[in-house]
C-alpha cells in the first residue's frame, strides 16, 4: 500500500448520519455477553438505576456533539444496551422529545429499541410506540427452555413467544435476535428454533454464532459447544430455511424480507457516520478534511460524573490516520452480501481507490473478492472466511 501524506483525506460530500444511544443496564448479566452492560442494583429507585439522572446526562452529551453536525440530518436512531426497554415510557418520551428539539431528525426516521422478552409488557410497549419507537429488536436467542437456562437468560420459550406477539401488535417493524452453535445444540434443535421464529413472520431476523468472548463468564468456564463441522451444518440448514421462507442474507448475520433491512445498521456497514452517546458509546464523524472517532467513559457512574463535572465524558477523540482508513472501510463494507459500489470507497474515505489495488488483486486471486470492477463485494467464500479477507487490507 503506498505511503500516504498525513492529511490525505478530502471528502466532497459527507455520508448519512445516525444516532446511537447506549443504555448500560440489564436485569442480569449473561455469561456470554461482552457488551458494556451492568446488572441493575437494588436501592437505586424502584427500577434499580437512576433514570432521571441518566436521561439528563444523555441530553447534555448530545448537546456536546451539536457543533460537529450543524446542518446535517439524522436518518436513524438506535437505542441499544443493556436492556433499553427497562426505561419507563415517560423517560423514553422525554429522551426522544429532547432529541427532536435538538437535531434535524428525518420525518420518517427509523427509531429502534432493543428489548429482552423478560422486560416486555403490553401497556409499556404501546406507550413506547406512542413515543415514536417504530422498530424493536428482541433478544430471543432461543425458544428452548434448556438452552435459555444455559445462556443465563431470564425468560423462557413461552415468554419469548408472548413478547414477539406483543411487539408485532405495536411496532411497524420487529427483529428477532437468535443464536446458534449453543451448548450441546443438535441440528434438530437448531432447526426447531428457526422454524419457531419463522412462524411469526417478522420482517427481519439476526442470527449469531455463539462465540466465547474474552472477559466473560463463558471464557473462564467454557460450556461444551458443537464442533466446527456441526456448526457449519447448522449454518447451512439455517440459510436454507430462511431463503425458502423469503428472507435474504444481506449482511453476515442479518436476514430480511424485501425492503426490510435495518437502515441504521446498513449505515454502519456502508461506513456512514454516527453520533454515539451514553456510557461507553463509540462515534464516527466525518468532516471535509478528516474522519474522527470518539469513545465515552465506559462505566455508567463514571460517565455521568464526568458529564456533570467536566461537561463531557470523552476518553478518546482522535482523527483516523489515512493509512488506517482502507482497513476500517473494508472491515465494515465487506460484511454486506451486495458489497458497495467501487466509487463508495473514495466517497467515504477521501482516498483514491489505487491505494488498495494490491490487496484487491490478492483478494480476487484467492477467490475471496468478486472480480466485478464496479463492486467491492465478497464472494460466498469471502463471506465464509471474512476475517481472512478483511486482514488483507490491514496497512
Amino acid at each position: 500500500m503506498p505511503n500516504l501524506p498525513a492529511k490525505a483525506v478530502s471528502l466532497t460530500a459527507l455520508p448519512p448520519l445516525s444516532l446511537y444511544i447506549h443504555f448500560p443496564w440489564c436485569e442480569k448479566k449473561c455469561p456470554y455477553c461482552d457488551f458494556n452492560s451492568h446488572q441493575v442494583k437494588d436501592g437505586v429507585g424502584k427500577s434499580g438505576f437512576d433514570e432521571k439522572r441518566y436521561i439528563k446526562t444523555l441530553i447534555a452529551d448530545l448537546e456536546t456533539e451539536l457543533p460537529n453536525i450543524w446542518g446535517r440530518q439524522v436518518h436513524s436512531i438506535f437505542i441499544g444496551g443493556g436492556t433499553p426497554s427497562l426505561l419507563s415510557p415517560e423517560g423514553m418520551d422525554e429522551l426522544l422529545s429532547a432529541i427532536r428539539a435538538r437535531v434535524n431528525l428525518e420525518p420518517d426516521a427509523e427509531i429502534t429499541m432493543e428489548a429482552n422478552p423478560g422486560s416486555i409488557e403490553t401497556d409499556k410497549f404501546a406507550a413506547f410506540a406512542k413515543c415514536g419507537i417504530n422498530r424493536v429488536s428482541i433478544g430471543v436467542q432461543s425458544f428452548q427452555d434448556e438452552q435459555l437456562k444455559a445462556l443465563g437468560r431470564i425468560h423462557n420459550g413461552e415468554e419469548a413467544k408472548r413478547a414477539i406477539q406483543i411487539a408485532l401488535d405495536n411496532f411497524k417493524s420487529v427483529n428477532l435476535d437468535l443464536m446458534y452453535g449453543l451448548p450441546n445444540q443438535s441440528l434438530e434443535a437448531a432447526k426447531a428454533d428457526i422454524e419457531t421464529a419463522l412462524s411469526f413472520k417478522t420482517p427481519h431476523l439476526s442470527l449469531y454464532n455463539l462465540t466465547l468472548e474474552p472477559n466473560t463468564y463463558f471464557a473462564s468456564f467454557p460450556p461444551k459447544l458443537p464442533n466446527e463441522d456441526d456448526i457449519d451444518a447448522i449454518f447451512e440448514q439455517n440459510l436454507d430455511l430462511l431463503t425458502k421462507a423469503g428472507y435474504r442474507r444481506y449482511e453476515v448475520s442479518a436476514y430480511a424480507k424485501k425492503d426490510q433491512e435495518c437502515k441504521h445498521n446498513l449505515n454502519y456497514w456502508r461506513f456512514g457516520d454516527y453520533i454515539g452517546i451514553g456510557a461507553g458509546a463509540h462515534g464516527k464523524i466525518s468532516f471535509p478534511n478528516k474522519i474522527t472517532r470518539q469513545v465515552r467513559e465506559r462505566h455508567p457512574e463514571t460517565y455521568m460524573a464526568a458529564m456533570e463535572s467536566k461537561g463531557n465524558a470523552l476518553i478518546e477523540s482522535r482523527e483516523i490516520d489515512p493509512k488506517d482508513l482502507p482497513f476500517e472501510f473494508m472491515l465494515n463494507t465487506l460484511r454486506l452480501s451486495d458489497g458497495v459500489d467501487t466509487n463508495t470507497f473514495s466517497e467515504r474515505t477521501g482516498l483514491p481507490l489505487n491505494v488498495i489495488s494490491k490487496p484487491l488483486d490478492e483478494a480476487c486471486k484467492k477467490g475471496l473478492l468478486d472480480e466485478n470492477p464496479s463492486k467491492l463485494m465478497a464472494t460466498d467464500q469471502g463471506l465464509r472466511y471474512l476475517n481472512n479477507l478483511q486482514e488483507l487490507f490491514l496497512s
